[in-house]
């Protein structure tokens, strides 16, 4: 078992988790519902927009862009489905009205077929790439208009906006195939071919890339999902479910973002308590955070089920080593605190005691001398 590998290989199902990524790509129909995600790109704050710099792109009469961060391949076209998380704040007033971010879960936005308060929004993402991150300016034609809204989300009437969005992913969808169209096994299948894209991006160490796969594989499994599933639909799911978690985990440690490895290895044991891969990762990320013990517990556990695994027993000898050279180091530290222990007073010697004793029996002896003829 390597420290980070490209694939994984977990329950039941053989589908394709360590089969090449050839085919597929282009043809998958991606939708998105509650579960679990790392953003690929952690905002820094979130509670004013970011101050941007690039120059300013007009993309409609009133939706302006701002690149924040690049993206890669081609844009969406009209009825692609796209998957992505955005922050909203009235441009006046700074009031932010919705955080995707922050409540963990991307949105699913269609081209072409978004609600007219999101109109502005839908113009901006398809003219954006996977990946991108970018700052919006929407005049309130193409938001909430002039009434404004007054319920969930609060926004005054007449008012411009700004989103920053950062697209995840999209797929232009054939034949117009929603996912509630989609059967059990077309949902798994078309998650299984994004994972195999993802192994890709990973092999080329495009580590944001292939989170961008994995997270939108993911999106077909979603928590309202798997729980209408039993027996081996459910396995055939976390097959690649799992996985997809994990090579998530693989890439957030290639990219020292440890707490996020963390998580992700931690929805892994809640479903598998003694996967050794999602034990060995999150000991790895916990031990590079210093949480010694944590992954201690965690590297012994999966010893237990892999008693043989060479990378297990390289990372324990590891932490023990460096238990030894902790203890060293503290040793020292208290040697130069408390200062090197006092050197014993020597004893007086016998020929001084003897000079004083000799003395004092003189005086004694001088005293009864004297004391009869005072008499």
């Amino acid at each position: 078992m390597a420290v980070v590998e490209e694939e994984e290989g977990s329950p039941p199902a053989p589908a394709a988790a360590a089969d090449p990524a050839s085919s597929g790509s282009s043809d998958n129909e991606i939708t998105v519902e509650e579960a679990s995600f790392v953003h690929t790109e952690p905002p820094q704050d979130g509670s004013v927009p970011p101050v941007v710099s690039s120059n300013m792109e007009v993309l409609h009469d009133k939706v302006k862009k701002q690149v924040i961060k690049e993206g890669h391949g081609k844009k969406p076209s009209k009825f692609a489905t796209c998957f992505l998380h955005y922050r909203a704040w009235v441009q006046g007033s700074l009031h932010k009205f919705e955080d995707t971010w922050q409540e963990q879960h991307p949105i699913e936005l269609v081209i072409g077929k978004e609600k007219k308060q999101m109109s502005g929004l839908g113009i901006g993402v398809g003219n954006m790439r996977s990946g991108e991150h970018a700052l919006l300016h929407v005049g309130w034609e193409l938001g909430y208009g002039k009434e404004g809204s007054f319920s969930f989300p609060n926004v005054p009437p007449m008012a411009d906006l700004l989103y920053e969005v950062e697209l995840i992913g999209f797929d232009d969808v054939k034949e117009g195939k929603a996912r509630s169209d989609m059967t059990v096994e077309e949902r798994i299948e078309a998650a299984d071919r994004r994972k195999i894209e993802g192994n890709e991006y990973f092999k080329e160490k495009k580590f944001e890339e292939a989170m961008q796969q994995y997270e939108m594989a993911i999106a077909y499994m979603g928590d309202d999902f798997m729980f209408q599933l039993f027996g081996k639909y459910r396995d055939m799911a976390l097959a690649v479910k799992n996985p997809c978690h994990l090579n998530m985990a693989a890439c957030l440690i290639k990219l020292k973002r440890f707490d996020e490895a963390i998580a992700q290895c931690s929805i892994v044991l809640a479903e598998d308590e003694n996967n050794v891969k999602a034990l060995f990762r999150r000991g790895k990320a916990r031990a590079e955070l210093g949480q010694t013990e944590s992954a201690r517990e965690d590297f012994l556990k999966a010893k237990k089920h892999s008693p043989e695994d060479k990378e297990i027993q390289r990372e324990l000898r590891s932490l023990a080593e460096q238990d030894k050279a902790l203890y060293q180091k503290q040793k020292e530290l208290y040697k130069g605190l408390f200062g090197p222990r006092p050197e014993p007073k020597p004893k007086a010697s016998n020929s001084i005691v003897r000079f004083w004793q000799w003395l004092v029996s003189l005086i004694g002896y001088l005293i009864k001398l004297f004391k009869p003829k005072n008499e």
